[in-house]
C-alpha cells in the first residue's frame, strides 16, 4: 500500500500546481496552456484517487471476506503507474502513441485488479445481519471497475478516432465522463461507504437491507447514463438518470439519518463526505434542462464546465476525507485513523464549486469567476496536503527508525 500512497501524494501535489496554473491563466497572470483541462482532471481521478482505490480495495475486500491481508501486487502497481505517466505525457501533447500505450496499460492493470478481487471469496459462513462482514462492498468495487474499463476504452478512443468503430453515435466525451463518474467513482465510493461507514461513525447504516437495491439502481443507472449518450438514445439516458438519482438519495438517507442531531459526529471529514454529494446532484438536476434545450440556459457552458465542478466538488472533496484516513491507517497502524479534511478545506472547496457554477451563468465575468474558483480549490487542498505531508513524514521516519534498530541488532 505504501507505494500507492506515495504516488497519491505526488499526484495531489501536481493537482495543486495544475489548479493554481488554471487560476492564474483565467485571471490573466499566466498564458493559457492547451491540454491542461484534461490533465488537471486526470491528476485527481487517474492520479490521487485511483492510487488509493487500487491500493485499498484488495485490503478491504480481504478483511470483509475474512482472508489474510494480501501482499502488494507489483505487476498491478507498475502497470497502472506506467500507464498513468504515459497518459500524463500524451494528453497535454495530444499525442496518439503515449495515449494508446497509457490507456492499454491502465486497462490491463484494472483487469488484473478485478481478477484479484473476484478471487477473494470467503469460505466462512456469514450472518446476513452482519453489515461489516457481508462483503457487499466488493460488488460495488467490481461493478465500478467494469465501468472504468469502458471509460478507459472510450477515453483512449477519443484521441484516436475510435468513436465510429466503437459504435458511439452520440457525444464520446460525455460517455467517457459518465463512465468514470457515474460508473466507476459512484459505485466505488458507495462501496467504501457501505464497508466503512460503521468504522467512521460507530453506527450502522440506517437501512442496511436497502443496500442491495441501491447497488442495482446505481448499476443500471450508470448503464443508462453511459449507453444513452453512447447510442444517442434518451430512452436509456433518462431512466438511467432517474435510477442513479434515486440510488444516490437512498445512499444519503442511509448515511445522514443515523447521525442526524448528533453534533459531535459531524466532523469536518463527515461533512466532506456528505456535502460532496451536493456537487453530483447539481449536474443531475440540470441534466434534463440541458437535454431538452430549455431556452435561456447556457447548455454548452454547462456541459463544458460542470464536469470540473463535479471533479473538484465531489471526487476531490470525497478524497479529502478518505485519502488521509487510508494514509494514516497504513503508515501509522498503532494510532486511530480519522477521516481527513479541516473546516478550512470544507469551506473553500465548496466555495470553489459555487464560483465555478457562477462562472457558467455570469458570462460577463466568466474568466474572473473561473479563476477565483480554482484559487479557492488550491487553498482548500493546502491543509489536506499538509495533513498528508505530516503523516507521510512521521510514517516514513518511524519505518526508518525501526529499520535502524533492526540493523543495530
Amino acid at each position: 500500500m505504501i507505494p500507492y500512497i506515495l504516488m497519491a501524494v505526488l499526484f495531489l501535489v501536481l493537482a495543486i500546481l495544475a489548479a493554481l496554473e488554471s487560476s492564474f491563466a483565467s485571471l490573466g497572470v499566466l498564458p493559457w496552456f492547451s491540454g491542461m483541462v484534461w490533465l488537471r482532471v486526470h491528476l485527481i481521478t487517474l492520479g490521487a484517487l485511483t492510487q488509493i482505490i487500487f491500493g485499498m480495495l484488495p485490503i478491504l475486500t480481504a478483511i470483509r471476506q475474512q482472508q489474510a491481508r494480501p501482499k502488494i501486487r507489483w505487476d498491478i502497481w507498475l502497470t497502472l503507474n506506467a500507464g498513468i505517466l504515459s497518459l500524463l505525457v500524451g494528453i497535454p501533447l495530444v499525442s496518439r502513441v503515449p495515449i494508446i500505450v497509457g490507456g492499454t496499460l491502465v486497462f490491463i492493470a484494472t483487469t488484473l485488479l478485478m481478477f484479484q478481487l473476484a478471487a477473494m471469496r470467503s469460505s466462512a459462513p456469514t450472518k446476513k445481519s452482519d453489515q461489516l462482514l457481508s462483503g457487499i462492498g466488493r460488488k460495488f468495487y467490481l461493478a465500478g471497475l467494469f465501468y472504468f474499463l469502458l471509460g478507459i476504452l472510450i477515453g483512449t478512443g477519443l484521441w484516436n478516432g475510435w468513436m465510429t468503430p466503437l459504435g458511439v453515435i452520440g457525444n464520446g466525451k460525455e460517455v467517457h465522463i459518465h463512465a468514470n463518474s457515474w460508473g466507476m467513482m459512484s459505485l466505488v465510493f458507495t462501496g467504501l461507504l457501505v464497508d466503512l461507514y460503521p468504522v467512521w461513525t460507530g453506527r450502522a447504516l440506517a437501512y442496511p437491507k436497502s443496500v442491495a437495491a441501491i447497488f442495482w439502481m446505481m448499476f443500471f443507472g450508470a448503464f443508462g447514463l453511459i449507453f444513452g449518450p453512447w447510442l444517442a438514445n434518451t430512452y436509456l439516458l433518462v431512466p438511467g438518470l432517474v435510477l442513479h438519482l434515486a440510488a444516490t438519495i437512498g445512499l444519503l438517507v442511509n448515511v445522514i439519518r443515523p447521525i442526524w442531531g448528533d453534533k459531535p459526529a459531524w466532523t469536518a471529514g463527515v461533512y466532506h463526505l456528505i456535502l460532496s454529494y451536493f456537487w453530483i446532484l447539481a449536474p443531475i438536476a440540470m441534466a434534463p434542462f440541458v437535454l431538452f434545450n430549455v431556452p435561456g440556459l447556457p447548455g454548452p457552458a454547462i456541459e463544458a464546465s460542470a464536469p470540473q465542478a463535479l471533479i473538484y466538488g465531489w471526487v476531490l472533496q470525497f478524497g479529502f476525507a478518505i485519502i488521509p484516513y487510508f494514509v494514516a491507517r497504513t503508515l501509522m497502524p498503532n494510532q486511530p485513523a480519522k477521516l481527513g479534511g479541516t473546516w478550512l478545506s470544507l469551506l473553500f472547496v465548496n466555495l470553489g464549486g459555487i464560483f465555478l457554477w457562477a462562472s457558467i451563468f455570469v458570462s460577463s465575468a466568466q474568466a474572473t469567476l473561473h479563476g477565483i474558483a480554482y484559487l479557492l480549490w488550491v487553498i482548500a487542498m493546502l491543509p489536506v496536503g499538509l495533513q498528508l505531508w505530516r503523516m507521510v513524514h512521521d510514517g516514513v521516519a518511524s519505518i526508518e527508525e525501526n529499520a535502524a534498530l533492526i540493523g543495530r541488532v
